[in-house]
């Protein structure tokens, strides 16, 4: 998903006209801390509540206000991960999205991108969740994905994270499955020689050897 189907219409942006009072309120009214303001379509920055309530006079304009990230923004053709990326970094509530002319095109909220970040990796549907640990050099989606069909099931998302530099042992692929009951993919990856280091399921999980589990099976409801 790219950032201009990620667009909140709904969210306005300041002009430098606007007043301090003006933006309050229309922060309390979409309960979010931080709006952009643009100056005839061109992005001038974000402006943040934590300043605006320390202005003694709500009908100063906004333009006098200090304002924040003027130089932090994504194009309307950036995917989901790198406006998340950025949003993390910068510790950002909004980010403004510019065309390839550079023209301010709209808003991106974090909180809204959250969710979709969240129905991308597929968060919300129902089915287990499975992490091994793993050498970098054993890591073969083709074949993960391939063990995990093998029980008819499905991979909906994964996600590998790489070990701290020396320790190449330590990295972790985390898959989100389609099925509660993992018991057979467990079994599966134990029989090729795979680590696991946890799974959280609806629906109890035996494994053939618990003793390999670094931690006990933990059950979520959903």
């Amino acid at each position: 998903m790219l950032a201009a189907e990620l667009i909140d219409p709904m969210l306005p942006a300041l002009k430098p006209s606007d007043s301090v009072g003006q933006a309050l309120d229309w922060m309390q009214e979409h309960r979010i801390g931080q709006l952009v303001l643009t100056d005839q379509g061109e992005y001038r920055g974000v402006v943040s509540e934590e300043l605006l309530m320390d202005v003694a006079d709500i009908d100063q304009s906004v333009s006098t206000v200090m304002r924040l990230f003027e130089q932090t923004y994504v194009y309307d053709d950036q995917h989901l991960y790198e406006i998340m990326a950025l949003i993390i970094q910068h510790r950002m509530e909004v980010v403004a999205v510019l065309n390839e002319g550079r023209e301010f095109s709209g808003t991106i909220s974090a909180n809204e991108l959250l969710k979709q970040f969240a129905q991308e990796l597929g968060v919300q549907e129902a089915g287990a969740i499975l992490i091994l640990s793993l050498n970098e050099r054993d890591y073969s989606m083709t074949e993960i994905s391939r063990l995990v069909e093998s029980n008819n099931v499905k991979i909906i998302s994964s996600y590998f994270s790489s070990a701290a530099y020396g320790m190449p042992d330590r990295s972790r692929l985390t898959l989100k499955l389609n099925r509660r009951d993992i018991t057979p993919v467990i079994s599966t990856f134990e029989r090729f020689g795979y680590q696991i280091e946890a799974a959280f399921a609806n629906a109890p999980v035996e494994s053939i050897d618990q003793e390999r589990l670094d931690s006990l099976l933990r059950y979520l409801n959903t």
